[in-house]
Formats: C-alpha cells, sequence, structure tokens
C-alpha cells in the first residue's frame, strides 16, 4: 500500500505569523518536522502543502516536496488539496501538522503500523497515557484559562467514543494504576476515500462546539482507532507563540535530536 505523510504548513497564524520559517536549535520548524516525517519507514512521500512562496521555496531549497493550497476551513481540507494535485492517489494519507516539531518518529509510525496491519481501519489516530501529576498540571492550566490539550476515551476495541478539550473521564476516586485519562496527539491517519468523505460532510455540532475537526467523524459513525503510544520519556510541547519556540528549543538541547 503506498502511504504518504502530507504537512500543512499555513504562513498567517495569528499568533506566531511565519511560524513554520521560525528557526529553532539551528532549523527551521518545518525542516524539523520534515525530518522527523522522511524517518517513518514505508512512506513513500513527504509532502508539505502550503498557501505561501515562503514556505514552498525554503522546503525546495532544502530537497523537500511543497505543494501550493488555496484558502482552507483547516488542515485536512489543506492536505486533501495536496493529494489531488497527485497523479497516483496514496492508498494512506498521514495527515501530520507542520508545528509538530517534538513529535517522536515513532508516534507517527505506531499509525502507519496499525493502518498497513488492519485494513478494516479507516482512521487513526495516537494517544499517550497520563499520569495524575500530568493529569492535574493539565487541569490547572485549562482552570487557568488554556485551550490546549485534547483528551479521548476509547472502548476495547481501541476505537474512540469522544474527544474533549475538557478531561475525559472525570476520574472520582484516586487510582494508582493504568491512570484511564491519554492525551490525544493530533496526528491523523485516512484512507483516501474515508479523507474524500469526510471533506464531502457539513461541519457537526459537537465539532464547532468543542473546535475538534475529529468530531464530525464520530457524529457520522465512523469509526477513529486510537493507537496507544509512549513518548519514551521525550516532553510533549506544541508551538504556538514565539515563546513556544524558544522552549522547543531549550526542550531540543535538553533531549537531544529527535533525528539523527
Amino acid at each position: 500500500m503506498d502511504v504518504v505523510i502530507v504537512i500543512p504548513a499555513r504562513y498567517g497564524s495569528s499568533r506566531f505569523p511565519g511560524k513554520p520559517l521560525a528557526i529553532i536549535e539551528g532549523k527551521s520548524l518545518i525542516q524539523r518536522v520534515y525530518e522527523i516525517a522522511n524517518s517513518v519507514d514505508y512512506v513513500s512521500q513527504v509532502i508539505v502543502a502550503t498557501d505561501d512562496d515562503r514556505i514552498a521555496n525554503h522546503v525546495i531549497e532544502l530537497g523537500g516536496n511543497a505543494v501550493m493550497t488555496h484558502d482552507c476551513y483547516n488542515g485536512s481540507e489543506r492536505v486533501w488539496q495536496a493529494i489531488e494535485q497527485m497523479n497516483d492517489k496514496p492508498d494512506i494519507i498521514i495527515n501530520l501538522q507542520g508545528d509538530a516539531v517534538l513529535t517522536p518518529p515513532w508516534v507517527i509510525q505506531a499509525v502507519v503500523d496499525e493502518m498497513l496491519a488492519n485494513e478494516d481501519v479507516e482512521v487513526c489516530t495516537p494517544a499517550v497515557r497520563m499520569d495524575k501529576f500530568s493529569c492535574d498540571k493539565l487541569k490547572a492550566a485549562k482552570d487557568a484559562g488554556e485551550v490546549g490539550g485534547t483528551t479521548v476515551t476509547f472502548n476495547k476495541n481501541h476505537d474512540a467514543m469522544y474527544f474533549s478539550k475538557t478531561i475525559i473521564p472525570f476520574v472520582r476516586d484516586q487510582i494508582d494504576n493504568n491512570f484511564p485519562v491519554f492525551r490525544h496527539i493530533g496526528l491523523y491517519g485516512y484512507r483516501y476515500d474515508t479523507l474524500k468523505e469526510y471533506l464531502d460532510m457539513e461541519p457537526t455540532t459537537l465539532e464547532m462546539t468543542e473546535g475538534l475537526e475529529q468530531l464530525r467523524l464520530l457524529e457520522n459513525a465512523i469509526p477513529i482507532r486510537v493507537v496507544e503510544v509512549d513518548y519514551e520519556g521525550r516532553s510533549h510541547w506544541a508551538v504556538d507563540s514565539p515563546a513556544d519556540a524558544d522552549r522547543a528549543a531549550e526542550i531540543i538541547m535538553e533531549e537531544g535530536e529527535l533525528v539523527k
């Protein structure tokens, strides 16, 4: 099966304009994400889907593959525009966010492996089990007004039951082992036909309420397989501002490069 990773990268972020070109410990953010994607096995192509010539030219100068797209509702739509420009359509499409600079390649690999091993899986996404300390830290951040951080619950088949910006499930009593809160990692694997079907659907009530595009799939009864992953001691960090980029650089200096 043909597997393609598409990295949507737009220039006009409201909180961090030009984010994909920001330098993080000697390399641009988009270069780091591109190198992570290229270290995943069984992937035939890595494509940066962008709306800006500066990003496209930078990727091409690095020897990468960039595709121009126009205005999009979300990253999945930008990924689809890039895929539709391909002559030979891939079987599996991995949507890797353009700011996923600290996502370990083995996390992406877990999604690829799950979809290659199980042809009945239409959509796949990873999640990492939280401990009580990290859950309390996330709760404190949300109580302070931060919106980042999505959690997911799933059934015994590891198919998602719900995603939320709140922390789910509610933990009534102290649990020492197998703490049941999972933080969602925002990357997705799609079958080609399923991605097309998703983009043909109208936005749904829960999707717009939570601001989570994956809920459109669940509301339309399309299952999402959740693979549990381990960051193996690496830090999880999102880059939404220049300060976040500075912290990402500090993490790389502390923990080393993800791709040697």
